[in-house]
């Protein structure tokens, strides 16, 4: 059966007709898709292929927790199970300044609106199709270091991308974060925050989707929007947020190691078509003998 298929079928058994199902593509956990129903109505819709997730009840959660305590758009739940989760219809984004300075006020409120006095949340999550690690730590570069960094060592293909050499130069980086990233108090993150993830209002306002929430660092937030794949205009989005919420001096310099959590993601799905394993060499390299930081990164 395919795809499609499942997802109609499932939205049957749930009340829903569809008259045209558009999968979408990109996802690594579920089967999506823009669906039409048969009276015109479009929704969007997912469905997982491994029951025994719960990834669903996390990402309704996610969103609501966005919305609620942020004040972020977040797409209204219609309908949320083990198997299927139904929101409302969401835009595309336009890729110009006017919507990047948009995007910036709303992440920005998000983190200055938040802040809090402990690292992680009330339940694990999901990022991607793999336990996120949300236990409670006051203790920022304890939380980063061992539960969005080393915390990716233990996955077969991460712990079959890098020697021991390398894995004992990710550790000593570690060790190092308190003097390559300066204090940050944690605030509601969105935890999965590339261009991938965000959408629009019909009015073109920003929506986020997709997101893996939790408390961490502003700047490990902002990693995900700086290093991955992102339109020039987008640089309007850094500048606005500097304005709104501040930035520490050198931040640039920051965002490949506070990037790290998300590389090494990248390598435990299977997805290493990025070069994400280079680019991890590429930041643990000042770091590959032992004691030795000598041109790394400093805050």
């Amino acid at each position: 059966m395919s795809h499609e298929a499942i997802l109609t079928e499932r939205l049957r058994e749930a009340g829903y007709v569809a008259r045209n199902v558009e999968q979408a593509l990109g996802g690594v956990v579920a089967v999506a898709g823009l669906v039409t129903l048969e009276d015109g109505t479009q929704l969007f819709a997912k469905t997982m292929l491994d029951h025994d997730l719960d990834l669903f009840a996390v990402e309704s959660a996610g969103l609501a927790a966005l919305r609620d305590l942020g004040g972020a758009r977040t797409p209204e739940v219609l309908l949320a199970t083990q198997r299927l989760l139904v929101l409302e219809k969401m835009q595309p984004r336009r890729d110009d300044e006017d919507f990047w300075e948009r995007l910036a006020h709303t992440v920005a409120a998000l983190h200055t609106s938040t802040v809090s006095d402990r690292f992680g949340w009330h339940s694990d999550g999901w990022l991607g199709r793999l336990r996120q690690d949300n236990t409670w730590d006051a203790d920022g570069y304890a939380f980063f270091a061992e539960r969005r960094v080393l915390r990716w060592l233990t996955e077969p293909l991460v712990d079959a991308a890098f020697d021991r050499d390398e894995r004992a130069a990710l550790e000593r980086l570690c060790a190092a974060l308190p003097d390559l990233v300066p204090p940050q108090p944690p605030c509601l993150n969105h935890g999965d925050l590339w261009q991938e993830n965000i959408l629009a209002t019909t009015e073109g306002d920003p929506v986020l989707i997709d997101p893996a929430v939790h408390y961490g660092w502003p700047e490990s937030e902002l990693s995900m929007l700086w290093c991955a794949t992102r339109p020039p205009v987008s640089e309007r989005f850094f500048d606005v947020y500097k304005e709104i919420a501040g930035l520490a001096d050198g931040w640039e310099e920051r965002m490949q190691v506070l990037h790290l959590r998300e590389l090494l993601s990248i390598i435990a799905h299977d997805d290493d078509d990025w070069g994400a394993a280079d680019a991890v060499r590429a930041v643990i390299k000042p770091f590959m003998r032992r004691g030795g930081t000598s041109g790394a990164i400093s805050g």
